[in-house]
């Protein structure tokens, strides 16, 4: 029995820490705020609830596992899951409107073929299913093993089954990149193409750049369905919580590390801002890269694969909004509005350009009685990407309710007020330089969408959540837990789940 050092109370730590509990092991995680659950976090005022995080659950199956390997207890049993539906509705630039249904994909290619054109659907299922196929050769490296020594394999194969365009003069071409794929593989239709781009810019990647793997991102989400939690994602951060104080994991909040301690060349401990010394056999850092970096001053921990600086790395504003008039029958969960210019957007995004007049935005109604002070008001959360270190000024704020519009009419006459959430507000929350929020890692690339191993180059230490491999999303802050506490408790040999 190991006493080990965690630091930071993200759900990926917190995976670990019950995961290594249950082996037998001391956790004591050090929290520098005064609440767990880091990125997952809750505003409330006047008696409505928002999520300041993410709003849905993807692959529930991963908290599953976590629940079943913790305590043989089902994740239902635990939190109320409900597969929404429709997944999404879609308002697009010429105002096309479509609903695309949870999880079944002939479903989507006739709502695609519907709103589009026919012929629509058939191409985008011919994408999901080359898309299957990056899916069925990066799964398992990508998500369910620990970052192989010879990531560079990763890093030059592009999973991706693209089209091949024959050409009769000139070299034959192919899609190398997720912008491509639209371009050749999906006929180029504006709409598709938003469709397409959207998963990329949730992320905060840029489809000009995003290697064509990325096609994996609409697959999950097709294949495996969207989960709303009762009472908000908060409620999963809860449950992890208390499974770990069930499993006798110690947690020790307003508590910041100020270094991790070496002695022999390995990672010995955690010294406190209290000046106080806490020893441990291992230690499990679930920090963003600058704050491990502070925490191992002159020290290179985290290894050659090129992950993306926090600095370059887009953000997240979003703007809760109270209104008054109950949700009405009928709304969608969620609706994504896309912007009306996307070539003006991505050059904000990533080529500071100015603000485009409407950006694409995600707006989440939930319609949760948990969320609202009665039956007569309704909580809204409006998510839109935006720059690393953005400042967001009064500008930015109406842009985003003038997009909102188009999902919710009439959002003027019912408006109570609104909360705003800036990427400084995440900065604060994460410790992340700008509010940067991680994608998911990804294959091809040369390696830059990759993140760093959950072991590092100095014995002793492990890195878990977001910044660290699988990368960024709530199902991968778990995976990363779980890699972790099977490097821990099976040693490198360790390989993952079978």
């Amino acid at each position: 029995m190991a006493r080990i050092a965690v630091i930071g109370a993200g759900l990926g730590a917190m995976a670990a820490a019950a995961r290594l509990a249950v082996a037998g092991h001391r956790p004591v995680v050090f929290e520098r705020a005064s609440t767990y659950g880091g990125a997952v976090g809750r505003f409330e005022r006047d008696g409505f609830t928002f999520d300041t995080g993410p709003g849905l659950l993807p692959l529930p199956a991963v908290y599953r596992d976590l629940f079943v390997k913790t305590g043989k207890e089902p994740l239902e049993d635990l939190v109320g899951l409900t597969q929404v539906e429709p997944a999404v509705r879609h308002v697009f630039a010429d105002g096309t409107t479509t609903d695309l249904p949870n999880a079944r994909r002939a479903g989507v290619a006739e709502a695609l073929d519907a709103a589009v054109g026919a012929g629509a659907g058939e191409r985008w299922s011919a994408f999901m299913n080359r898309a299957r196929e990056a899916w069925d050769r990066s799964r398992r490296p990508l998500l369910e093993e620990p970052l192989w020594p010879n990531w560079r394999v990763l890093a030059d194969r592009e999973p991706y089954p693209a089209v091949v365009r024959r050409r009769l003069l000139g070299r034959d071409r192919t899609a190398t990149t997720l912008a491509g794929v639209g371009t050749f593989e999906l006929g180029g239709d504006p709409r598709l193409v938003a469709l397409l781009e959207q998963y990329a810019l949730a992320y905060g990647l840029d489809p000009r750049t995003a290697p064509a793997s990325a096609a994996v991102l609409p697959y999950m989400e097709q294949t495996f369905g969207t989960w709303a939690v009762s009472g908000g994602l908060r409620a999963l951060a809860d449950a992890v919580y208390a499974r770990c104080l069930r499993r006798g994991v110690e947690f020790v909040f307003d508590a910041a590390v100020s270094r991790i301690v070496v002695k022999d060349g390995r990672a010995a401990g955690v010294e406190l801002a209290d000046g106080t010394f806490h020893d441990a056999a291992f230690v499990v850092a679930g920090v963003a890269p600058g704050v491990l970096d502070g925490l191992l001053p002159g020290q290179t921990v985290r290894g050659e694969v090129p992950a993306p600086s926090e600095s370059a790395v887009p953000s997240r504003l979003t703007v809760h909004l109270a209104l008054r008039g109950a949700r009405p029958e009928g709304t969608p969960h969620r609706t994504v509005v896309h912007g009306a210019d996307r070539d003006a957007e991505l050059a904000w995004l990533f080529d500071d350009g100015p603000r485009p007049g409407r950006p694409t935005v995600a707006v989440l109604r939930t319609g949760d009685p948990a969320h609202v002070p009665d039956a007569g008001h309704e909580a809204v959360t409006v998510t839109v990407t935006v720059p690393p270190h953005a400042r967001v000024d009064e500008a930015d704020v109406e842009a985003v309710l003038a997009a909102t519009e188009r999902a919710v009419p009439d959002l003027r006459d019912r408006l109570l007020w609104h909360e705003i959430r800036t990427p400084q507000d995440i900065a604060e929350a994460t410790g992340a330089a700008g509010g940067a929020v991680p994608a998911p890692a990804l294959a091809a690339a040369g390696g830059r969408l990759l993140h760093p191993a959950n072991g590092t180059e100095l014995p002793g230490l492990f890195a878990v959540g977001g910044w660290s491999h699988p990368g960024g999303g709530l199902p991968h802050a778990g995976m990363s837990g779980a890699l972790v506490a099977g490097l821990i408790v099976e040693g490198p040999e360790f390989r993952g789940s079978q």
